[in-house]
């Protein structure tokens, strides 16, 4: 009992101390977490802090200092003075006001560091940042402004050599091509002392240190100089477009007008007068700006003059073509019409007689007098255009196209009038046709009946009687038809097509039932070898037999094929080939 109860209290001290022993590890284990993380963030503050101190440093550069020396030593005139003076001022605030109060803001961020105080510390810093950013910017700024003077010489000069190197280029260009500038020279040659004297006095505001100055004269000759670079890129191609090419061209479709319109053409649809007119004052406008050295948009304009008149050579090229085509459709119409309206009248003089003859309606016959008033009118049509060719009232591309639409519209009434002669030419035709297919139906219906006749069959089957009559009705109806007068043709047509398909039908039966008895007679001599074997095959013919006599050859010929096939199969084939041969 002791011993259980003294292992009992080992137990219990046992657990307490691996609890107690578990609190002191889990304890050390954030201890030391919190104690990683602290050293974590605070190193992220103090690289933070450094950063800061850095920047705060490079706001106030030598830079600065370099630039304000190179100043001073320019300094010759007033206004450069007064630059000057601005700029010493504002780095002193930027060195003496600004930067110091950066530096009081950083050693109270340290404090806040120092005291752990990371929620204060973090604003501190970003508003540290922010004057920082702020400042480093005017300081930049001012950089800038002074570099502005103390590099302004070398890139002054460098532009200037450029421009001097272009302007030499373009000098060159006009002395080896001066003929090409005839009509510019005085501008240009003014120009280019304007630009000499520019050049001078560039020297002279470098000479005084006169900057500003500097800028406008540098930006002045680069505007002179690219226009003239323009202006003797341009200028050759104006002149000869607006002192040759063009006038030359306007002078050769004047003459071409003249003579065109001395055989008979109308171009005044052209307005060739008014736009050459314009054309010339168009030219003498861009001249005009030439010799003000104003050459934008010139040699678009011209272009698009001179792709005018070359347009006009086109156009008269197509009124040549088009007075072809009229003078060719001219004869051709006239002559298209009155033979298509000689036709038609010798139809429509017919009329009564053709509707009486072939019992045909007004509605039949409509399209003789539809046509006749569409050629009154195409007629009618045709004479104006002719008037109006010899009033000279249109140009030929119009009076042209007028009579293409006239010979196509003549075109489609005549095409109406062949459908209209073929149509009122079959009616007779058909009549004709049916005459001659009544003796070719009467031959078939001979054929029928010597064929049946041909064969000796027991009995002739009814329906053989059937179509015998109904082809005979058909033959008198067509008969009937045929003697009518008027004739319709239509109903005749109907007549003839229904005697010959029932004629045709009444052949084929005769030859069909020919055929069928014929094979039924084979088939029974031949199953007569296997009646003494085969006693049920001995009653299917006989069957057969009586089947054959009574006129039904079709149920004859299947029971004995139907019944020799048990003995020997493929007798229907055999069959076949015996009826062939």
């Amino acid at each position: 009992m002791n011993s259980m109860i003294y292992l009992l209290a080992m137990s219990r001290t046992a657990y307490i101390l691996a609890g107690i022993s578990y609190y002191v590890v889990c304890t050390l284990i954030i201890v030391i977490g919190l104690s990683l993380i602290s050293k974590k963030y605070r190193k992220r503050y103090q690289d933070e802090i450094n950063i800061l101190e850095r920047d705060k440093n490079l706001i106030i550069s030598s830079s600065i200092l370099s630039e304000l020396n190179k100043v001073e030593a320019l300094v010759n005139n007033e206004k450069l003075q007064e630059s000057y003076d601005d700029w010493q001022k504002r780095f002193k605030e930027i060195k003496d006001v600004e930067v110091p109060k950066i530096t009081d803001a950083l050693i109270e961020i340290e404090g806040c560091f120092a005291d752990k105080d990371y929620k204060a510390l973090n604003d501190k810093i970003a508003k540290a940042e922010l004057e920082i950013f702020y400042l480093k910017t005017k300081a930049n700024f001012l950089l800038d402004e002074i570099k502005e003077i103390t590099l302004s010489e070398e890139r002054n000069r460098d532009t200037i050599t450029k421009l001097k190197t272009k302007y030499r280029e373009i000098i060159t260009k006009y002395n080896k091509n001066k003929n090409d500038y005839k009509e510019v020279c005085a501008p240009l040659e003014l120009q280019f002392e304007n630009v000499d004297k520019l050049f001078a006095a560039f020297e002279v505001a470098m000479e005084a240190n006169s900057y500003e100055e500097v800028g406008k004269i540098v930006k002045g000759i680069d505007d002179l100089v690219g226009n003239l670079a323009i202006v003797c890129d341009e200028a050759p191609t104006i002149i000869l477009m607006g002192k040759n090419l063009i006038p030359n061209k306007m002078k050769e479709i004047k003459a071409i007008n003249a003579r065109l319109v001395g055989e008979g053409y109308n171009l005044d649809y052209l307005n060739l007068d008014y736009n050459i007119s314009e054309a010339e004052k168009k030219i003498q406008d861009i001249f005009a700006r030439l010799n003000v050295l104003n050459v934008e948009d010139s040699i678009f304009e011209l272009k698009t003059i001179l792709d005018y008149f070359d347009g006009i050579y086109n156009d008269f090229d197509k009124e040549k073509q088009a007075r072809k085509i009229f003078e060719e459709y001219i004869r051709k119409v006239l002559v298209k019409a009155n033979k298509l309206e000689k036709i038609n009248n010798g139809l429509y003089r017919k009329l009564d007689v053709i509707k009486y003859s072939y019992d045909l309606t007004d509605d039949d016959v409509k399209v003789i007098e539809i046509i006749k008033q569409e050629l009154i009118a195409i007629k009618k049509d045709y004479n104006e255009i002719v008037d109006a060719h010899r009033n000279k009232s249109f140009a030929y591309t119009r009076l042209g196209k007028e009579m293409e639409r006239l010979n196509v519209r003549l075109s489609k009434t005549e095409e109406k009038l062949d459908m209209a002669l073929k149509s009122l030419g079959s009616l007779e035709e058909d009549e004709q046709r049916a005459h001659e297919q009544l003796e070719e139906i009467k031959e078939i219906l001979k054929k029928a009946k010597t064929r049946i006749n041909s064969y000796k069959l027991p009995v002739i089957p009814n329906s053989y009687y059937v179509q015998l009559s109904e082809a005979n009705v058909a033959i008198k109806e067509m008969i009937k038809e045929m003697n009518k007068s008027p004739v319709s043709i239509k109903t005749l047509n109907i007549r003839v097509d229904t005697a010959r398909d029932l004629v045709l039908k009444l052949y084929n039966t005769s030859n069909e039932v020919i055929k069928t008895a014929a094979m039924a007679e084979i088939a029974i001599m031949y199953g007569n070898r296997y009646r003494p074997v085969n006693r049920n095959l001995d009653v299917e013919l006989t069957r057969a037999e009586e089947l054959f006599f009574k006129g039904d050859f079709k149920r004859a010929l299947e029971n004995t094929i139907r019944s020799i096939n048990v003995i020997e199969p493929g007798i229907h084939e055999k069959l076949l080939e015996t009826v062939k041969r």
